[in-house]
């Protein structure tokens, strides 16, 4: 029986003939992706979040952050689960996404809900547990977006590089525990993602078993 082997996932693609064709992509998922920010900026400006409006922008803002890295995750498992090279071209747009509405998210707690007061700051981080959880995602998600150029992927080499980003997984597991936390009791929203990311990471640790197999046989 013929086997199929993908080329490695991880690893940028090289150019190939037709790669232009889906030159709308990239733009398209951008523009998709910030649509949600401006229909809850136009919302804030109405006065139409509701009775706790810093608290729903956060808890918004927090939610896209989770779905847009929990898709930009899937990018590598969709490719090895289907052979498709799309997902690989929207992975870096979508976790860029994601990194942005988390900014936003801490931006509004720091900003509009404790008014840059850092000392307020500092002690919600140390006292809240599910605060701080999100924060660390936070500060983990830093190096991430700052070697997110292809120019830092070179300066670094690409396995330095590839195991720097596997903490977008660490990540991400962070944003379900905040999640979790979060909503205390009803946690059926934030185990379906939890659950998503476990099957990534089994179609991921599949995937890397079977290349194993094939470079010892």
């Amino acid at each position: 029986m013929a086997t199929h082997v993908l080329p490695t996932p991880d690893k940028p693609a090289a150019p190939r003939a037709g790669a232009g064709k889906l030159g709308w992509l990239v733009p398209a998922i951008v523009t998709g992706g910030l649509v949600p920010a401006v229909v809850l900026a136009a919302r804030a400006a109405r006065g139409d979040l509701g009775a706790n409006p810093i608290a729903e922008a956060m808890n918004q803002l927090g939610l896209l952050a989770l779905v847009l890295l929990v898709l930009s995750l899937a990018a590598t498992p969709l490719q090895i689960v289907t052979g498709w090279k799309w997902p690989i071209r929207i992975r870096k747009s979508l976790g860029l996404l994601g990194f942005f509405y988390v900014c936003a998210h801490f931006l509004v707690y720091a900003v509009v809900d404790q008014s840059l007061a850092l000392r307020a700051i500092a002690s919600d981080i140390t006292k809240r547990p599910f605060i701080l959880v999100g924060f660390a995602g936070f500060v983990l998600l830093l190096p991430l977006a700052a070697t997110s150029t292809a120019k830092a992927l070179k300066r670094m080499g690409f396995a330095r590089w590839k195991r720097l980003h596997r903490l977008a997984y660490v990540v991400a597991i962070l944003g379900v525990v905040h999640f979790v936390m979060r909503v205390k009791k009803d946690v059926t929203e934030p185990a379906i993602y939890g659950a998503v990311l476990a099957g990534l990471f089994l179609i991921r640790i599949m995937n890397w078993a079977r290349e194993r197999g094939n470079k010892r046989g």
